[in-house]
């Protein structure tokens, strides 16, 4: 090995803080990382999985674990053999952490798009969630921090940025003043005129404050794309979460954002079989997805986690959950096959990655001409749709 790998696992914020011990860890030879996710038990045994398969393929390497997992399942993981050290997450970023000059300044790899993480850990306690205890309690970059990390990026190259947390919506309440999401993502736009896409990774939407929102409806560079960490469609099950948002809130902010915008896509995350669910709370959480037109389904199984206020309550049958989980996923492909085919004939200006495809603001993904620069953003009329691309 010439250089170190970093195997990422899980969530955006994970993918952005991966590119950053990529590059912080520049020169160290023979090391493997494991960038770990704990958001569910499957995620933990991804994990597993992944040291299992990185040791395979490295056998002399030092292999080092850190993420979420490295915290929450520390003993666990510390017992596999594959496993030189483990690497506390909030410590990551530092360093210290890894025996490497304190000096040494990450420096971006070259992405079409640039994940910038602007916020960390969470202070809310929803019954199903142990990344608190990975992750810590909510801290933002500041304004100024945040700036430097965007002009590093695309000074790489970047031509989109995604502005992502833990629990991003909460940007700011920690800094002086508690200034708002909004106030910061006008900061990143006015700071960077030649910035030509912004986009927001999942957001809490109770806690899109007015800026914010009025960018999301006006703004054309900030992309027509809105994901909403929702979690269920039935407010008796969203209590039983303790999340802070009704089915009619996020069924309000969606009918509010599409009378300004139309082409706003809808993503969210939607929990199936949560302890004590009954068939008519499963169909609730079917008919959100109507309700609110989700074209990009992030569907979670429900598994309990060890120490959660949820793992303790009446649980569902494994099989219920796989089953509602498949209901949930086909709702969600028949939108999305449904929402595709009105972008056909119609002129999408794409993103270009490197693999031939792109994505649209909405974030539909599309072929592209061969030989279309990687980076670059060109207008493509898509004439057919196979297989959820439109070509």
């Amino acid at each position: 090995m010439n250089a170190p790998q970093v195997v990422s696992l899980g969530c955006r914020l994970n993918i952005s803080e991966s590119e950053r011990i990529r590059a912080m860890l520049a020169g160290e030879d023979n090391l493997v990382v494991v960038n770990s996710c704990a958001v569910t038990s499957a995620a933990v045994r991804q994990t597993r999985q992944a040291i299992r398969k990185a040791r395979k393929a490295n056998p002399d390497a030092r292999l080092l674990v850190t993420g979420c997992a490295a915290d929450i399942e520390r003993d666990q993981l510390s017992a596999m053999p594959e496993v030189d050290g483990l690497i506390a997450n909030e410590a990551k970023l530092d360093p210290r952490a890894w025996n490497v000059p304190a000096g040494a300044a990450p420096v971006p790899a070259l992405h079409t798009r640039a994940f910038v993480a602007v916020q960390n850990g969470c202070d809310h306690a929803c019954t199903f969630c142990v990344i608190p205890q990975g992750r810590g309690q909510s801290r933002s970059l500041n304004i100024a921090e945040v700036l430097r990390e965007v002009e590093a990026h695309l000074n790489a190259g970047a031509a989109e940025v995604v502005l992502t947390g833990v629990d991003v919506t909460s940007w700011g309440h920690d800094l002086p003043g508690s200034p708002s999401l909004g106030s910061l993502v006008r900061a990143v736009l006015e700071a960077f005129p030649a910035l030509a896409r912004i986009r927001m990774s999942s957001i809490d939407g109770i806690e899109v404050d007015d800026e914010l929102f009025e960018l999301f409806a006006s703004e054309p560079r900030v992309m027509p794309h809105i994901h909403l960490s929702l979690q269920h469609g039935h407010d008796l099950i969203l209590k039983r979460m303790k999340r802070r948002h009704l089915r009619a809130d996020a069924v309000e902010l969606v009918e509010k954002l599409k009378s300004r915008r139309p082409e706003i896509a809808v993503g969210a995350d939607l929990i199936a079989g949560f302890p004590t669910e009954t068939e008519d709370h499963h169909t609730a959480n079917l008919s959100i997805i109507r309700a609110l037109a989700i074209v990009h389904g992030h569907i979670f199984p429900y598994s309990p986690r060890p120490g959660t206020p949820a793992s303790r309550m009446p649980q569902v049958e494994r099989q219920t959950i796989k089953r509602r989980a498949a209901e949930l996923r086909a709702e969600v492909a028949n939108m999305r096959a449904d929402w595709l085919a009105t972008l056909v004939d119609e002129p999408l200006e794409i993103l270009a990655e490197r693999d031939g495809t792109g994505y649209s603001p909405q974030f539909a993904r599309v072929a592209l001409p061969i030989g279309t620069p990687r980076g670059s953003i060109v207008t493509v009329t898509p004439t057919t749709l196979e297989d959820n691309l439109l070509s």
